[in-house]
């Protein structure tokens, strides 16, 4: 037991999928553990940045893991593949797909969002929202 040497084996960006396989192979009796999962679980952003959370198990344990993950056969379908259409987006000025909804970057406020609030003495809060085509930069509304 000395000598053997722990590898990463596998690197998963969710703790969910990464909880799966060691789940499975604890059930098959293979020792193995997770490192870095509690960070990617503190935040999802730093899953990238540290290299996702890693599966560590002992050297001499790879070709039973790998025999044994391929006969199991698991396969994650994203939610858009499973048979749901998506309505897509086109731009009215170029036609392409490549639109994205959110705040509006050529103007986020018009002279009444301004005019009100210090009316009032608030915070002006609001934002236009428009979807905006990144091949030509034209902001619509969906018609």
């Amino acid at each position: 037991m000395i000598d053997d040497k722990i590898v990463v084996y596998q690197t998963f960006m969710d703790p969910i999928n990464a909880n799966i396989v060691k789940g499975l192979l604890d059930s098959y009796g293979i020792e193995c553990f997770l490192t870095d999962e509690n960070i990617v679980m503190l935040n999802a952003m730093y899953s990238a940045a540290i290299g996702g959370v890693k599966l560590n198990i002992f050297e001499k344990d790879i070709d039973e893991i790998t025999t044994l993950l391929q006969s199991q056969n698991i396969e994650y379908e994203p939610e858009i593949a499973a048979g749901k259409e998506v309505d897509k987006v086109f731009c009215p000025e170029c036609h392409s797909a490549n639109v994205s909804y959110g705040g509006s970057i050529n103007r986020k406020f018009n002279y009444w969002h301004l005019f009100i609030p210090v009316l009032l003495m608030i915070y002006p809060i609001t934002m236009r929202k428009a979807y905006h085509c990144f091949d030509c930069n034209h902001e619509f509304k969906k018609v």
